[in-house]
């Protein structure tokens, strides 16, 4: 058998091509496969990501918009009026779907109440008057603001009414009185009204005080300017005039009732599980509430409104007009002191930015300007008290007929006036009793200065003509003195030696009169 030769290395050598070429197909596939896994894990990750960053998408386009709540609490005024003004803007340009009134006051000023109706009226965020928290009520100015909100509530234990004008009950005649629970007295009368309460009633069959033109026209003004807010929200305007006309008021469950709120509710959740898919009507279209689940946001007056709250007080504004006059006073006495001035004029700005935000009585004002500028003169001039007496009684008048209103919170208190007087009648008498020290001391600087001064001879021979006081014409020196550290020409009807003492006892023009005294010094000033 023949046999043929191996080539174990050949074929070694094609064998372990062989196996080469395999192993990198094998490698080749195997990164396809492993690209293909990647692009697929990365395409579904990212799907994955889109798909969860639009579900997030859905879910916040989907949660309802934020409730803001507005806490006014006190008179209304102008501070007020400004923080519920701004507060609403905050709350449309935060995208709000509704904005809260928490309402709880006395009553208010008519020009600030308006500007909150008038926010109310114009703004395309809706706005529920709450009055609440239980014990609150919303009397006088807070009632028109009530009638004028888009949704009305109140809390248990809380009442509205007496919407009269204040100066209209206190001028002659005071509103007819009424039962309890803002109900007319029982009888034919308080029937008729009853009835007449359905709809809106004749304005000249309702108790009115005809003795004057002028509260008439105040009356009828208020009457119908809260009756076309009810019949604008669909609201009993029959009782709202009576509010106006009678002072009425009524209580939580009996507001509702006589359809003078939409509902009641325990707090402010309570009241936005109710208005949950309400729909109301605004200046910009009709508004669709979801309130069960909303974000509430309250918000609370900042640091301009409390500035303006101290300031647009009555007695602070009044102690501003005090500060400012006597610090101007002090500044023109003393000019250069600086302080006095500054702090004046601030004051006094501040204090006439204030009244110009109040219901003032410029007769009033310009009484208390008088008033401290007697006193002011009281120190000054020779009067014997009749500046002052004048100025204290003008300054009382101008501060009782300062504020033209008296509505509860705008009052200027007897006592304050009292405290103020009694300030200013103590700082007249210490100015005049400066001024009598001032005068009895004797006179440091000037001519008259001289008078009195103690000086030394500074040369012999001194003579001088004994009737006119002038040196003698026989050619004698008049004579020179040392008087306050300076050389002064001296004459005397005594001859008197140098180092001699004399008193200067007159001047004229520029030599001095002088009469020897018992003590002697030298040149140098120096007692011997």
């Amino acid at each position: 058998m023949s046999t043929y030769p191996r080539l174990p290395f050949r074929q070694s050598g094609s064998c372990a091509l062989l196996d080469q070429g395999t192993a990198m197909s094998r490698l080749v596939r195997g990164m396809t496969v492993l690209g293909m896994l990647l692009s697929f894990g990365f395409a579904s990750c990212e799907g994955l990501l889109l798909n969860g960053a639009h579900a997030a998408v859905t879910v916040a386009s989907s949660a309802p918009a934020q409730v803001v709540v507005i806490p006014l609490n006190g008179a209304i005024g102008p501070a007020s009026a400004d923080f519920f003004v701004r507060s609403l803007q905050r709350a449309q340009s935060g995208g709000a779907q509704l904005a809260v009134l928490q309402l709880d006051t006395p009553g208010g000023l008519d020009t600030a109440m308006r500007q909150i109706i008038k926010a109310i009226l114009a703004s395309p965020v809706p706005v529920a008057t709450f009055i609440a928290p239980g014990g609150a009520r919303a009397a006088s100015a807070g009632t028109y603001i009530v009638y004028a909100s888009h949704v009305a509530a109140m809390a248990p234990g809380t009442n509205l009414g007496a919407a009269t004008p204040i100066q209209i009950g206190l001028g002659g005649g005071a509103p007819p009185s009424t039962g309890a629970g803002g109900q007319a007295p029982a009888g034919s009368a308080g029937s008729a009204s009853a009835a007449r309460s359905a709809s809106a009633p004749d304005s000249s069959t309702l108790p009115l005080d005809t003795s004057s033109t002028e509260l008439r026209k105040q009356v009828h003004d208020a009457a119908a300017y809260i009756r076309g807010l009810a019949q604008l929200r669909g609201r009993n305007a029959g009782w709202a005039e009576r509010a106006v006309r009678e002072a009425v008021s009524l209580s939580a469950q009996e507001a509702l009732a006589q359809h003078v709120v939409d509902l009641t509710a325990r707090d402010v959740p309570d009241l936005l599980r109710q208005l949950d898919g309400r729909t109301v009507s605004t200046a910009s279209g009709t508004v669709t509430l979801h309130t069960a689940h909303a974000r509430v946001v309250t918000l609370e007056p900042d640091w301009r409104s409390q500035f303006l709250a101290v300031i647009t007080d009555p007695n602070v504004a009044l102690i501003l007009l005090m500060a400012g006059m006597y610090g101007l006073f002090f500044e023109f006495a003393n000019p250069g002191f600086v302080l006095p001035g500054v702090v004046g004029a601030i004051s006094l700005l501040l204090g006439l930015f204030a009244m110009q935000m109040l219901p003032v009585n410029y007769v009033g004002l310009g009484l208390i300007f008088l008033g401290m500028a007697f006193l002011i003169g009281e120190a000054f001039l020779p009067t014997f008290g009749s500046l002052g007496f004048g100025g204290v009684v003008a300054f009382v008048i101008g501060a009782l007929m300062l504020i033209d209103t008296d509505v509860p919170g705008y009052g200027i208190p007897l006592p304050m006036i009292a405290a103020i007087v009694v300030f200013s009648v103590g700082f007249v008498l210490g100015m005049s009793r400066l001024a009598l020290r001032a005068r009895r001391r004797p006179v440091v600087t000037g001519p008259e200065a001289l008078i009195g001064s103690v000086g030394v001879v500074l040369d012999d021979g001194l003579l001088a003509d004994e009737t006119t006081g002038a040196p003698d014409a026989h050619g004698a020196a008049a004579g020179w003195a040392r008087v306050q550290g300076e050389r002064w020409r001296v004459s005397s009807t005594a001859p008197l030696a140098a180092g001699h003492a004399v008193r200067v006892i007159a001047r004229r023009g520029l030599t001095l009169t002088v009469v020897p005294t018992d003590a002697r010094q030298d040149h140098r000033g120096e007692h011997t």
